[in-house]
């Protein structure tokens, strides 16, 4: 899976083409077309026609500098559908017409022994990101899928199952394979019984995958507006986590907790649902440190981790048992021109459970 990084000569002499995109150039500014350059092909490259782009919470945090970092002009998206346009003359996984996907991930160091364990997500020197990482071709940085097309390293590319619906299976780029990847990791399956905390984007996607891997599911939330969705999702069941009894039924119960709430909230609640050995993964991200207390862990031997996306393999894993098991997000579909209005939408919580764009309404 070696490749030769390009020279600052070799990269001097790749062409590059202008591309529509939306995106900003300060953080207080709201999100409005503009042109950015891609790539000509190179021997290693597909070139895909976006179709449908997801809308991650983690595009708002990167546009609005939430996260101190961001590189202006900034173009956001790693939830990328589409169908592929041109191919490179070493490629031979992809051919022109193949509906193809990009995520989280466009590079890695591919020398590093997390990447030759299929686990670039967590790449020693750094993996690059679909957007506001550098661009080692064009010695700018990377820009994402609210965008006409996209050039990526055949590596990087994944396959779409032809049964999913195309636009609903652009969230599972990212929501998707953010909570496939700890539920996997944690060995969820029949016999085992799974809390998912918070259903919003990457909870409901939690609900669905858990049931489908044979486990008894659970959800746990503070909307009681939710809980004939969860139920509707595939939930055994719901527990409204504001009440105490409630809770207090699945103490010392569960296997595993999926915690997908970005919100300030008390950990030790759910980290007391646990039985002995029993662990819970934090995919949500507070802005602020959660306290842990030491006797929410230390009597039943319990274990708090964290867990990112999953690396180019298990992400088309991800997908393979998607299209095996039709999972694929619930969305409402935008164009490109709502997109201020849906980041509004997505601050309140008011999506139901993922914003996708028809990358169509680029063009127009």
């Amino acid at each position: 899976m070696e490749t030769e990084s390009p020279t600052a000569e070799k990269t001097s002499a790749i062409k590059a083409k202008e591309a529509k995109a939306f995106g900003t150039e300060a953080a207080e500014a709201p999100l409005h077309q503009l042109s950015i350059k891609r790539r000509n092909p190179t021997p290693h490259d597909v070139e895909i026609e976006i179709l449908y782009c997801g809308v991650c919470h983690s595009d708002l945090h990167t546009v609005r500098n939430e996260w101190h970092g961001t590189i202006y002009p900034c173009v956001p998206g790693h939830e990328i559908v589409g169908r592929v346009v041109s191919v490179g003359s070493h490629v031979s996984k992809f051919k022109a017409g193949d509906l193809a996907a990009v995520g989280c991930l466009v590079d890695s160091c591919r020398e590093c022994q997390y990447c030759k364990d299929d686990l670039e997500q967590y790449c020693e020197k750094g993996n690059i990101q679909t957007y506001n990482s550098p661009d080692k071709y064009l010695s700018t940085q990377t820009y994402g899928g609210y965008s006409e097309s996209i050039v990526v390293d055949e590596a990087f590319v994944l396959r779409v199952p032809e049964n999913l619906d195309l636009a609903a299976t652009a969230p599972l780029l990212c929501a998707g394979i953010t909570t496939y990847s700890p539920l996997k990791h944690w060995k969820v399956g029949p016999g085992k019984k799974v809390g998912v905390v918070g259903l919003g984007g990457l909870g409901h996607m939690g609900v669905k995958l858990a049931k489908a891997m044979g486990a008894e599911v659970i959800v746990f939330t503070t909307s009681p507006s939710k809980v004939e969705d969860a139920k509707r999702l595939g939930a055994d069941d719901v527990a409204l986590s504001k009440d105490e009894q409630q809770m207090q039924r699945y103490a010392g119960k569960l296997h595993f907790v999926l915690d997908a709430v970005s919100a300030q909230h008390d950990i030790n609640a759910y980290l007391n649902l646990l039985r002995v050995d029993g662990s819970l993964a934090l995919v949500g991200a507070p802005e602020h440190p959660l306290p842990v207390a030491a006797f929410s862990l230390i009597p039943s031997r319990r274990s708090f981790a964290g867990s990112m996306i999953g690396g180019i393999a298990e992400t088309q894993e991800m997908l393979d048992f998607c299209g095996k098991h039709n999972i694929v997000s619930d969305i409402e579909m935008i164009n490109i021109g709502q997109i201020n209005e849906a980041y509004d939408r997505l601050l309140k919580g008011g999506v139901k459970y993922r914003f996708v764009i028809d990358m169509a309404s680029l063009k127009k």
